[in-house]
């Protein structure tokens, strides 16, 4: 069959869905509304594309790795949108994490006759996306495919490498991607949602019953992760930095300062929840066992992630977000002076880490983490804001301030001294 013939078809089964959307009723509102996002600023290069929230940041996959989404519902009509734009806006955003492990998901519904973008831009874009955004993608998730995937996939075939495809994953429902990402920390249109229950609601012929999701078990007394610093240094004789992040920093700084693409990778999720699951049962841990330097580095980045409040604390949320309308050579004073805010015991651990990172880039010439490619893995591990997940425009005064940090660490964290703080 020619790629004409395969196009046609594909049109046909986009009719299809949409004809099975309309008879089901969800297709009342073809148009959706610009994804309201208060931190969006109207000088933003790509505002004409972001303010419709197609493309989103959404927490991280089980390995830690940044998760990106990709929503159709989303897309206004192609006379609303400019396409090469959209690409641009899509280069754009991953470029802020091709250096690093990542993740990609797709949702399929709401592609539309009138929305999608033509066979010939899929290609375009498929080449654009060279090696560079391919090699550290390490999973596309493609949310309730349909026929036109289908289709779509075997006019790509001869495209799309063995290795590539691999990453590929089709889910049918929402629900499984709770195997595989922080189910919670996902922006998904509410449209989706419906969808995902329309689609249950056949296949058992009625709406699928609320879970009951049993209370939450109090910590163990050896609990390192999800719980508070106050909750571990009260558990440990009044420890002020929590050995799980002393135990890391130690082992990385022993043996990891010159290992290229410290923090860029991820591990073998099994792995993680084994050393996690030794360390909340107070259990010692011997990194040498693992034979993978990014096994301490993704534990700390997971300690970190799951703190019930950020290091840096909710309340610094809106300061940090402001860092880009502070002139730049006043940007490290406003750092100082948001950091002098933190509270005692947070001050103390973020700067425990800080030196750290310092010390890290400080060897760039062999890992090639700088402080901004630091920033870029740590920034949303130290912040994020008391409801859902930081957006993308918020990336970069989050990453900016972080930076700030560890290329200026020994300026701003040299007027406030702590009695019994100790450095790595």
């Amino acid at each position: 069959m020619s790629e004409i013939d395969y196009e046609k078809l594909a049109e046909i089964e986009l009719q299809k869905d949409e004809a099975e959307d309309t008879q089901s009723g969800q297709d009342k509102m073809f148009t959706p509304p610009p994804l309201e996002d208060p931190e969006l600023d109207i000088n933003h290069p790509y505002y004409d594309v972001a303010r419709h929230g197609i493309i989103q940041l959404a927490g991280d996959d089980n390995s830690g790795r940044k998760v990106i989404t990709f929503s159709c519902c989303r897309m206004p009509p192609s006379h609303q949108l400019n396409h090469t734009r959209l690409l641009e806006y899509l280069k754009y955003t991953l470029e802020q994490y091709v250096e690093n492990d990542y993740t990609v998901v797709y949702f399929h519904y709401g592609l539309k006759s009138l929305n999608k973008p033509s066979l010939k831009w899929l290609q375009t874009a498929y080449k654009e996306f060279d090696r560079k955004y391919k090699k550290n993608l390490k999973a596309l998730y493609v949310v309730h495919p349909t026929n036109f995937i289908k289709i779509l996939w075997n006019i790509f075939k001869p495209l799309i490498s063995h290795k590539f495809g691999k990453k590929v994953t089709y889910l049918n429902h929402l629900s499984d991607l709770r195997e595989h990402l922080k189910y919670d920390q996902l922006n998904i249109p509410q449209e989706v949602i419906r969808h995902d229950e329309n689609l249950r609601g056949k296949h058992k012929g009625k709406l699928p019953p609320v879970v009951k999701v049993p209370p939450p078990r109090p910590p163990l007394p050896t609990q390192q992760f999800g719980v508070s610093l106050q909750y571990i240094k009260d558990k440990n004789s009044g420890e002020l930095i929590p050995p799980v992040m002393k135990e890391t920093v130690s082992y990385l700084k022993r043996k990891g300062l010159q290992v290229e693409g410290l923090f860029r990778r991820s591990a073998s999720i099994q792995t993680i929840k084994d050393v996690q699951k030794l360390y909340n049962q107070g259990k010692p841990v011997n990194f040498d066992d693992y034979h993978d330097i990014h096994v301490p580095a993704v534990i700390l980045k997971t300690f970190l992630r799951e703190l019930p409040q950020p290091l840096l604390t909710f309340e610094c949320y809106d300061p940090i977000v402001g860092i880009t309308s502070v002139e730049s050579c006043l940007r490290v004073t406003r750092c100082k002076q948001i950091i002098q805010g933190l509270p005692e015991h947070n001050y103390v651990v973020l700067k425990y880490l800080i030196c750290f990172l310092h010390m890290v880039s400080q060897e760039s010439i062999y890992n090639r983490m700088t402080a901004s490619s630091l920033a870029c893995v740590f920034g949303l591990n130290l912040i994020w804001p008391s409801k859902g997940t930081a957006s993308l425009s918020a990336l970069v005064p989050l990453n900016l301030f972080t930076e700030l940090l560890i290329d200026f660490y020994m300026n701003i964290f040299n007027s406030r001294t702590v009695p019994g703080e100790i450095l790595p």
